[in-house]
């Protein structure tokens, strides 16, 4: 069960960390076709985080970010927000309760015409340090050899952390009592020409309730969205954006190490979710959250993993776009 765990957790999280395609070794299409269920491509659906719902709102920045970035939406004022709250797993149909992974996907535009797109997921950390390690998980957890598991896991010891958090975190039983997180690094410019190597967080105002995963499976296979759904419509759900600033000789390349908990770390605003939509109809159905789709005054550092995520998703996107007609629609007559 420990191995079933760190093996889907760690495949939805890769869909968000993608990791870097060295074109000797792996190639998006490859790496895309690793994650393929033995069910086959979830046609006209991402191929993963493939179940979602839509959100829209604000994202209220304080002006405190613009003491490590220029970038406009770190000006103080409301930028509007297109969003997706999802889980990890291949499969658009699956029960929420055997998901381990949550994640959010979000896409914040600014007046001058630029926008920030960012993944987020809820795990505190990746489970491999490379890419090229994922993709050897993936090749061992779907591997007949008896020590297959065994053999990777002796080759790439920075699973055991991921394992022990697969094994013992909390469980939750809605969206917006869970805090998400970039893992990746970045790095944003300031007005004068100053980099920060950062991470960041969105941490919910919701105060999380533990639940346990027997409790959870009584819930109905779709509780997260309808949880999220009614509790929107009783109010807007907030979250506040921290930023962690990496101190000289943290690492900045490895997502599968967090950084200390004493780093500075800057509240620059919050996301104000206002709406919820079904994807089928929604606003988020095409749009295609790509790490590198970033304003002036953030860029990506020496984290490999944004670059090679940008390519998985191009992949996905051109394999589910071409499937549309698979794509279930609750309108007739609406756009894929």
């Amino acid at each position: 069960m420990l191995i079933a765990a760190i093996v889907g957790a760690g495949a939805a999280a890769f869909a968000y960390t993608a990791g870097w395609l060295s074109p000797e070794r792996l190639t998006p299409s490859k790496l895309v076709d690793a994650l393929t269920p033995p069910s086959g491509p979830p046609l006209g659906h991402r191929r993963n985080h493939a179940k979602g719902i839509c959100f829209t709102g604000l994202f209220e920045a304080n002006g405190a970010g613009a003491a490590l970035s220029r970038a406009q939406v770190f000006s103080q004022g409301q930028y509007p927000v297109l969003g997706r709250f999802n889980l990890g797993t291949p499969d658009p149909n699956a029960a929420d309760a055997m998901e381990r992974v949550r994640g959010l996907g979000l896409r914040i535009a600014t007046p001058d015409g630029q926008e920030w797109r960012s993944a987020m997921i809820d795990l505190p950390f990746f489970p491999v340090a490379t890419p090229q390690g994922f993709y050897e998980l993936l090749v061992a957890s779907g591997s007949k050899e008896p020590d297959a598991m065994k053999n990777f896991a002796a080759a790439h010891p920075e699973i055991a952390a991921f394992g022990a958090w697969a094994k013992s975190a909390p469980w939750t039983a809605s969206y917006a009592e869970e805090r998400f997180n970039s893992l990746n690094s970045f790095v944003f410019t300031d007005g004068s020409d100053a980099e920060h190597v950062v991470r960041w967080s969105l941490l919910p105002a919701a105060a999380p309730v533990d639940v346990a995963p027997e409790d959870l499976a009584k819930r109905g296979a779709d509780f997260l969205n309808q949880d999220i759904t009614e509790r929107v419509a009783a109010g807007p759900q907030r979250w506040t954006m921290t930023v962690t600033v990496a101190n000289p000789g943290d690492p900045t390349a490895d997502p599968s190490k967090a950084w200390p908990a004493d780093r500075r770390t800057i509240e620059v605003g919050t996301l104000v979710v206002q709406k919820i939509e079904a994807e089928a109809d929604g606003p988020c159905r095409d749009i295609n959250f790509d790490p590198t789709v970033l304003p002036a005054g953030i860029k990506t550092s020496d984290d490999p993993f944004p670059a090679a995520r940008s390519a998985a998703y191009s992949i996905s996107y051109n394999r589910r776009t071409a499937e549309a007609a698979s794509y279930p629609r609750t309108t007739p007559g609406a756009k894929p």
